[in-house]
């Protein structure tokens, strides 16, 4: 059995999108982890910390995740490995 990139893209993307939107929606209330997402403000531009934002990180969320492991699969594959 091979790794499949596009399904562990998918995972990735999923993961991280909703990770990002989730924490966002927490943040605005609260301000709970402020420093993590000011980092991501400067990474993702268009992100901020507001209910409109948590769905901009979601949307870079899911992109950035899916092409990173994307990636990581396809070379993973290429290298000769087994899943």
């Amino acid at each position: 059995m091979t790794l499949n990139a596009t399904r562990f893209g998918l995972a990735g993307g999923i993961l991280w999108g909703a990770a990002l939107f989730v924490l966002t929606l927490i943040s605005v209330p609260t301000g709970f982890a402020g420093p993590f997402l000011k980092v991501i403000e400067s990474v993702y531009l268009g992100y901020h910390v507001s209910v409109l934002g948590s769905v901009v990180g979601l949307i870079y969320g899911f992109v950035d995740a899916f092409v990173g492991f994307w990636l990581f699969a396809w070379l993973y594959a290429r290298l000769g490995g087994n899943a």
